[in-house]
């Protein structure tokens, strides 16, 4: 079953490198803005917002009625209208009162502020997931090629080890170490592809493609990674300016100053302004007049609703400086990671990796030549399978602390 697994896994990663995108970090950030269906998606919130501030901003329509005589009993007509008839026509305008209207403006547009900054949080979030997996499979990739190295090269050593076994000249036991470990080393890379083809899944997602994304990085861009004049107030005061998140708090703390302002305007009385025209129902015929009318504030005065709104500035307030703080945490958390990760990199010889290559070109050869054991050779090739794996997982974690970092402070820190 698990040669099945195996195989099923290796029919497509055959066809990987023909049919893959190959792309480097700048073009993924480009064509994720581009094509990316949650953002574009987004795009239409942020319309929306915009398209109620043009709402606020229209007048109130005038209101028209009339009032036509149904039946003349005195002339017997049906809707005597004309000389000798009735009808009334009036008209009214509603006049807002305490600056209501520049009020409800002034909301819809801050409304409008939080969307966009919304937009901007789910950028940043959905970028730092775009560049975490990038750079995963990158190093997931490099991982899995130096296991297929390995793997291709013990293959072919149980090959040899089966022809001397045949010829008596080892032993069963060591065969069956020898295919022991070949089974390890396949169980390992079968444990790789199932790592990639889960980062591929949510990289393919993110960049609204199907096809598999094959990431080009260089030592340069590696290299561009380094912490330099930053620290933790500065990276505070960064992400204070740049996260959309923090933004969205604050808009909402200026929503809730705005909605109390707006909920006090509402208790001052509307205005309604009119005309009306009376043919032949007033003392005169053709009577024409002003109306002016308001309702009398005498026992709604709006007083519930600006008491809600002046606990939710206290709420808003409360919120927002919770974001503060917690803002602040990740910023310090992010930075103490760097650190860390760069204080391991530096631990391990740089000459380490070139070694560990230039020994493992040599196993294979020292081993046939029984200049190694069957133990030191297994030894040495578990070794290596498992430093690698593990430098670039290193590598990956070097990478990926710069990348929160980045996304903590809510800039690209290291162009």
């Amino acid at each position: 079953m698990r040669i099945i697994i195996l195989m099923a896994f290796l029919l497509p990663i055959c066809g990987f490198a023909q049919d893959s995108l190959r792309i480097s970090l700048r073009q993924a950030d480009s064509l994720f803005v581009e094509k990316n269906l949650i953002l574009l998606a987004e795009r239409y919130r942020i319309d929306a917002a915009q398209a109620s501030v043009i709402q606020a901003r229209l007048w109130d329509n005038p209101t028209l009625s009339t009032e036509w005589n149904l039946y003349n009993p005195n002339r017997q007509r049906v809707l005597d209208v004309g000389r000798g008839g009735q009808k009334i026509i009036s008209i009214e305008q509603v006049i807002q009162t305490a600056g209501k209207r520049n009020k409800q403006v002034a909301l819809s547009l801050e409304n409008a502020r939080m969307t966009e900054y919304e937009f901007m949080d789910l950028l940043r979030i959905l970028k730092f997931e775009l560049r975490s997996n990038f750079f995963d499979i990158f190093f997931l990739q490099n991982t899995l090629n130096r296991y297929q190295r390995q793997i291709e090269t013990l293959e072919r050593t149980v090959v040899a080890f089966e022809t001397q076994y045949e010829k008596n000249n080892v032993s069963l036991r060591e065969l069956l170490r020898l295919k022991a470990l070949l089974f390890q080393l396949n169980n390992d890379k079968t444990e790789i592809l199932f790592q990639l083809t889960e980062k591929q899944k949510d990289l393919k997602t993110l960049l609204n493609t199907e096809k598999s994304v094959t990431p080009l990085v260089n030592e340069t861009e590696l290299s561009r990674y380094q912490l330099v004049n930053y620290n933790v107030s500065v990276l505070n005061e960064l992400a204070l300016q740049n996260r959309g998140d923090v933004k969205v708090t604050e808009s909402f703390a200026r929503q809730a100053e705005l909605n109390y302002r707006l909920q006090k305007a509402l208790a001052v009385p509307n205005v309604r302004i009119g005309a009306t025209y009376d043919q032949a129902g007033s003392f005169v015929n053709d009577y024409s007049g002003l109306t002016l009318s308001a309702d009398l504030p005498f026992f709604n005065k709006n007083q519930g609703n600006i008491k809600v709104a002046k606990a939710l500035i206290d709420y808003q307030k409360g919120l927002q400086n919770q974001k503060v703080n917690t803002v602040t945490n990740e910023v310090a958390a992010a930075l103490e990671k760097v650190r860390y990760v760069e204080n391991m990199v530096q631990s391990v010889d740089s000459k380490f990796t070139d070694q560990f290559e230039l020994l493992n070109k040599g196993v294979l050869e020292n081993f046939q030549k029984r200049n190694l054991t069957l133990l030191e050779f297994i030894d040495l090739i578990e070794t290596y399978s498992e430093s690698i794996k593990e430098l670039n997982r290193l590598k990956a974690d070097r990478v990926g602390a710069y990348e929160e970092l980045n996304f903590t402070v809510g800039q690209e820190l290291f162009k």
